[in-house]
């Protein structure tokens, strides 16, 4: 199986560096740097192309790009954000100050509006839940995404903050059989 991951065009708060968790914000006006990249995607997208499945979180952010994209997605809750709980609204560096260490290398040890034990849960469900998908489309988060990333290289999600993924980002991944 492929999966293909974008994640959503940014928002005010990703502007401000904020983390928006459940929060269900909407995605900024489109500057003309941000419409290159669509358009440049959507060049990757032809080559991978017909998706078996294209989805997108609950949050609208999510449902925004993919609109921006020319899709209309099927709406899945297991690629929703992470709940950053009492972080939403704050600046990253907060919840990295207080827990830094954890933040980077052992993540699956913190709860915050909930746990990332869960969060990696999420995950497995998606993939056993789709498993008989050969290319699926997904319009996502970047927690979500780093931790699949994560989760498919090393096993687990704890290398998840040690990897970047930028607004809009376009990035396929091949799930091996059993994973």
């Amino acid at each position: 199986m492929h999966i293909t991951l974008i994640r959503h065009l940014p928002t005010e708060w990703n502007k401000e560096k904020k983390l928006q968790g459940r929060r269900d914000i909407e995605i900024s006006p489109v500057s003309e740097d941000f419409q290159y990249k669509i358009t440049e995607n959507q060049q990757l997208l032809k080559k991978r192309s017909p998706f078996d499945l294209i989805v997108a979180s609950r949050l609208k952010r999510t449902q925004q790009t993919a609109g921006l994209y020319g899709f209309q997605p099927e709406i899945e809750g297991l690629l929703d954000e992470l709940d950053f709980g009492p972080f939403e609204g704050l600046t990253k560096e907060k919840l990295i100050e207080k827990y830094h260490g954890i933040w980077m290398n052992n993540p699956k040890a913190l709860v915050l509006g909930e746990s990332m034990e869960n969060l990696e849960k999420r995950i497995f469900l998606f993939l056993d839940k789709y498993k008989d998908f050969t290319d699926i489309l997904v319009f996502g988060h970047g927690s979500w995404i780093r931790a699949m990333i994560s989760y498919l290289q090393y096993g687990d999600i704890n290398k998840m903050n040690q990897i970047s993924v930028e607004n809009n980002a376009c990035i396929t991944l091949k799930v091996n059989p059993g994973m």
